[in-house]
């Protein structure tokens, strides 16, 4: 009584079939891995939001405030 035979194992797998039918099972198996995909996009998800947003370095500073001097400049000449 300690293995099953392959006997045992079909009568087994007709069963399963006869229960949930030939579209049933693989509906199934496709909702599941449905299932872990959206568990794992979330897990990333939180993942990313704990992560603290990156220090801007001052020479990106330093051009970012210059090229934004030189724009408002320039409106400044071609409104007055």
């Amino acid at each position: 009584m300690g293995t099953f035979s392959i006997w045992h194992w079909l009568i087994v797998l007709v069963v399963l079939l006869l229960l949930f039918g030939r579209g049933k099972i693989p509906s199934l198996m496709g909702d599941m891995a449905k299932g872990i995909k959206a568990f794992k996009s979330g897990m990333k998800e939180d993942e990313d939001a704990e992560t603290p947003p990156k220090a801007i370095d001052q020479d990106t500073k330093d051009t970012a405030t210059t090229a934004a001097d030189a724009t408002v400049k320039k409106d400044e000449a071609a409104q007055g």
